[in-house]
């Protein structure tokens, strides 16, 4: 375990984790990065962000606390390192899982150790070292949807003190969402990932690692569909009196409720897998970055590392948000931007006393192009506005955290950081029938944001089998500039919108963990409440989305999780999370509409989620292969996919999905290679249940989007091992 920046045994990190090995991972058929909070409590990991039009966008939260808007100015909530180097942007989130080591997901505040932008939790990845001796793996699949992948590692030792690995696959799968007018895919796949990793250890006490990965994607677009129109909305009329609806004869009439191709109304529902959009789609995505990772023992005591990165990500995303032929309102978004971080740690470690030390710098730079077609009155043909912005972020902090060993049965952790954050916009946004009238003065905008977040911890063995804690966390995500403007701005609506501001959170925290039955029994669990200030909440002035800090809330909860091997070759393990995540106060603005009231449950905050796996190897008597039959079981209460609760875009019940697979492997005891056939059923029981939507109906536009699971899927890969 590394959640605290030391190697340490889960059993013994006094903080709330699940831990999952690349093995466990699979075993789960957890293949992406979406799916893990099917085995995760209190983690909801969803694509298909508004506004992103990109099937790599992602929206995370842990215990409520998240962020649904993907854009550069906009922070997410929840911090994705991989190999210990952090994601700056909520776009790549979702990616396919390869050549996996291990997932780590931390809940609740990190702002102590990891800090940026971890107000609500961490979710750590870290990929297969490479391997002393020459060797690798080959894996081919097929499935549902004419999917295909392949995928390929192989070590190669350099001489005694070099190692490589280097790793390539992809993935091809046809979309599960048809358009109406022209039979494009949406939700498809077409991806490929190249990485690799070189590990120098030229001395005993030194160890370089320099990394590399690549991934570009070319594809439709997210699957979201129509969920339901406001017919009143004055989009919604202008653009069906345009088109000669019957029975409208000026802007004053509703869209009247006919099935008629002239009218903009909840007619176009063409159901939860068919878009009736014309508009152009696109999903592109190109995004790599390397590393170089350097740790040197200065002593029996004292190790010092560095770590240094860059990553680019280039991606764009066109989406036709009302799903109509009508050109209500179109999103076009192309997103250019590079980040570098270089972390320096030093880490102590001694019988009583371990802790660690480091400063932290980031920066980041993103040029967005962002076109919306809109069709207000009295241009129901439809308007266009660019909403260009240059979003450069810089950030810097010094972060310690010690532990201290009283006794051998209890320890005592006391941590902090110090984090000071730049947030600067230079936006250039006008209307294309009129490029020269801004809509806010073309300059750069900046503003400065600190804070000192701490956490505190005292845990206490009981037993060597039992250990128990109380924690306190904090974390803050900062602030910054709104840029979606689409008139020309008043100096009063600037004041009130441009800026908005950081927003924190406090943890409380108790738990155990405990290792039973000859250590054939570990349930781990844990119980918190968090107080969540200053929410960065969407208000609509027009149809147009700001953020403002508007609202205060209180998660409290639970997650208790459990293995068990009651026999030899039989794994049950499983976890149940509750979450109370209520909204408790709402700020109104003056011509704003939010839709937001107290009392509202959290976006992506279901109140119970669990998980059940059930697998059993076993060689029969006489063969030379093992089989290995695993069922998942994962259940999801009622789930809003925003603050305002909009019913129509919401998981309105509770869904269970159960997975099953077998596992055929078999071992060649002369080479050592092995061979292992996987079949598998995702969705058996083909549960229908919504994965994200987003909602405008109190605006002008009026409309709805929302996007569906792939329902019921079968999958065939070969593993070969050598």
């Amino acid at each position: 375990m590394t959640a605290r920046r030391l190697r340490e045994n889960l059993q013994d990190t006094p903080i709330s984790i699940t831990a999952i090995t690349g093995e466990g991972l699979e075993r789960r058929q957890i293949f992406t990065t979406d799916t893990l909070d099917n085995l995760v409590p209190n983690l909801q990991f969803a694509n298909n962000a508004p506004l992103a039009g990109n099937n790599n966008s992602s929206q995370v939260f842990i215990r409520g606390i998240g962020q649904t808007d993907p854009t550069a100015t906009v922070d997410p909530g929840v911090g994705i390192y991989i190999d210990d180097v952090y994601m700056g942007q909520s776009v790549g989130g979702t990616m396919d899982f390869r050549d996996i080591a291990g997932v780590q997901v931390l809940r609740g505040p990190q702002g102590a150790l990891f800090g940026r932008n971890t107000i609500g939790g961490a979710i750590l990845i870290s990929t297969v070292e490479p391997g002393s001796e020459f060797g690798g793996q080959i894996s081919a699949g097929l499935g549902t949807d004419k999917l295909k992948k392949v995928f390929a590692a192989m070590d190669l030792p350099l001489g005694e003190h070099v190692r490589a690995r280097i790793t390539g696959g992809f993935i091809d799968q046809e979309g599960y969402v048809k358009r109406v007018s022209d039979g494009i895919d949406l939700g498809d796949k077409h991806s490929y990932t190249l990485t690799g990793k070189i590990v120098m250890t030229p001395t005993d006490t030194l160890t370089l690692k320099l990394l590399f990965d690549y991934t570009r994607a070319d594809e439709n677009g997210s699957p979201l569909v129509f969920a339901a129109s406001n017919e009143t909305a004055i989009f919604q009329r202008a653009v069906s009196l345009d088109a000669g609806c019957p029975g409208m004869a000026s802007l004053a009439d509703p869209v009247p409720l006919i099935d008629d191709a002239r009218c903009a109304n909840d007619f176009w529902n063409a159901g939860p897998f068919a878009a009736s959009g014309t508009n152009p789609l696109e999903s592109l995505l190109e995004n790599w970055g390397a590393s170089f990772h350097a740790a040197y023992d200065f002593s029996a005591n004292i190790t010092l590392k560095s770590i240094t990165s860059f990553r680019s990500l280039d991606w764009s995303g066109i989406r036709d948000a009302d799903n109509t032929p009508f050109p209500i309102l179109h999103t076009d978004y192309d997103s250019s931007g590079n980040q570098f971080s270089q972390e320096f740690q030093a880490l102590y470690t001694s019988e009583r006393i371990t802790g660690v030390a480091g400063l932290y710098f980031f920066d980041e730079k993103t040029n967005d192009i962002m076109k919306v077609t809109l069709a207000p009155p009295p241009a129901p043909g439809g308007t266009l506005d660019s909403n260009n912005n240059l979003t450069e972020n810089s950030n810097w902090a010094l972060f310690s955290q010690w532990t201290y060993s009283v006794t051998e049965a209890l320890s005592l952790s006391l941590g902090g950081r110090f984090t000071s954050e730049t947030k600067a916009s230079t936006p250039d946004q006008f209307n294309f029938a009129n490029p020269d009238v801004k809509y806010l003065e073309v300059r750069k905008y900046s503003q400065d944001f600190k804070a000192f977040n701490i956490s505190a911890n005292v845990a206490y063995r009981f037993s060597p089998d039992f250990m128990a804690y109380a924690s306190y966390s904090e974390g803050f995500k900062s602030g910054g500039w709104n840029s979606h403007f689409n008139n020309v701005a008043s100096q009063e609506l600037l004041d009130q919108v441009h800026a908005f501001a950081d927003e924190s959170a406090e943890n409380f925290e108790i738990g155990f963990k405990a290792d039973l039955a000859d250590n054939s029994l570990r349930i781990n669990a844990a119980a918190f409440t968090t107080n969540y200030n200053n929410l960065q909440l969407v208000y609509r002035f027009g149809v147009a989305p700001f953020l403002l800090n508007a609202g205060k809330a209180s998660n409290r909860g639970f997650e208790v999780e459990v293995t068990w091997l009651p026999v030899e070759g039989l794994i049950i393990e499983g976890g149940i999370g509750y979450l109370d995540a209520t909204i408790d106060q709402v700020v109104t603005f003056a011509n704003a509409a939010t839709g937001v009231e107290a009392g509202n449950r959290l976006p992506f905050a279901p109140q119970w989620q669990g998980n059940l796996g059930v697998g059993y190897s076993f060689t029969p008597q006489g063969l030379g292969y093992s089989l290995t039959p695993q069922a998942n079981l994962s259940f999801q209460s009622k789930t809003f996919f925003d603050a305002v609760n909009t019913e129509e875009v919401a998981q309105g019940k509770a869904r269970t999905t159960l997975d099953v697979s077998m596992a055929i492997e078999r071992p060649d005891a002369q080479s050592g290679a092995q061979w292992k056939l996987v079949f598998g059923i995702l969705n058996l029981t083909d549960e229908l249940y919504p994965i994200g939507g987003n909602s405008s109906l109190g605006t002008g536009s009026g409309y709805a989007e929302i996007a569906y699971a792939r329902r019921r899927q079968w999958f065939l890969t070969l593993d070969y091992s050598f």
